[in-house]
């Protein structure tokens, strides 16, 4: 459809608003560039002394921008660096708001509570960080007795708890309120690279779905804990997977993007999910099926 130039260097991350009108991209030249997704062009500005102008790449992180995550209402962005720190983004004025010296690694990920009264921060540090936005306050530190590296984190839709994802093959579900481990999922393989996952709902039961450096994606209930279903989606590692719905999205070291669908009959689907157990079949009331993209 379109393709999006003007980084100086390779870019790392992107993040789309709300209402999926804007993309910002994030980059080792060190700057955030907001595009309007239709004209393929930099965003303008709704500043009015400078209205109808091409927007300026938001500028001011000192290393390499690594991760990104629009509020809820697309009014903030918030940027994670190499530089250790967490910037928030007046994304309608294009500027700075809050500059936040979170941790003493690079900021690996960063995400927003379904409110946007929250920020929660993540570094290879070891450390979590719960901020709250409109102060730039830390409200709250978690850290493992283990201090693994932490690569990603995101809130739990209820947004009362806080997903993890570490390197010792570990993805913890925190209470930060309380400060305490509630739950731990594992499964997959997460010892060398920043993988990524989320939160998933179907027919109301929340799940997780994480990528796995085997190249698969793993899904567990988030109550018991049990591994719901392990899909074998990629060759070489698999980096990322997204949930959106009943649709879902894998990205890997392979080369390929690979979109899922859920499958409600009960006979045994094509793809990858024919390669599990029947155990797994017969416990699952949703299948995922892999999707050509000109399908999709």
């Amino acid at each position: 459809m379109d393709t999006l130039v003007g980084h100086m260097a390779g870019v790392s991350c992107l993040a789309w608003t709300p209402d999926s009108n804007t993309i910002a991209s994030g980059s080792d030249d060190k700057a955030i560039r907001l595009w309007d997704r239709v004209t393929g062009r930099p965003r303008t500005t709704a500043r009015k002394s400078l209205a109808g102008q091409e927007m300026a790449p938001l500028k001011g992180h000192h290393s390499y921008i690594h991760c990104l995550a629009f509020s809820p209402k697309g009014n903030i962005l918030a940027s994670g660096s190499y530089d250790e720190a967490v910037f928030l983004w007046d994304v309608r004025a294009g500027r700075l708001m809050r500059s936040l010296p979170a941790h003493s690694d690079p900021v690996s990920g960063i995400d927003f509570s379904r409110d946007g009264t929250l920020v929660v921060s993540c570094s290879t540090d070891g450390l979590i960080r719960v901020w709250d936005t409109s102060t730039g306050q830390c409200l709250r530190t978690l850290v493992h007795e283990d201090n693994p590296a932490v690569t990603n984190v995101c809130f739990s839709p209820n947004g009362r708890f806080v997903l993890a994802f570490n390197l010792d093959n570990c993805i913890r579900l925190w209470d930060y309120v309380a400060g305490s481990v509630k739950k731990t999922y594992q499964g997959h393989l997460n010892e060398k690279f920043a993988v990524g996952g989320c939160f998933g709902v179907l027919d109301g039961e929340p799940f997780v779905a994480s990528a796995s450096e085997d190249g698969s994606i793993v899904l567990w209930d988030v109550k018991s804990k049990a591994l719901l279903q392990r899909i074998e989606g990629h060759k070489g590692v698999c980096f990322w997977v997204d949930v959106h719905g009943e649709t879902m999205a894998s990205a890997g070291q392979d080369h390929t993007v690979r979109v899922y669908r859920n499958i409600r009959d009960s006979g045994v689907t094509n793809g990858p999910i024919g390669e599990a157990s029947q155990e797994l079949r017969t416990e699952l009331p949703i299948r995922v099926e892999d999707v050509k993209m000109e399908d999709a």
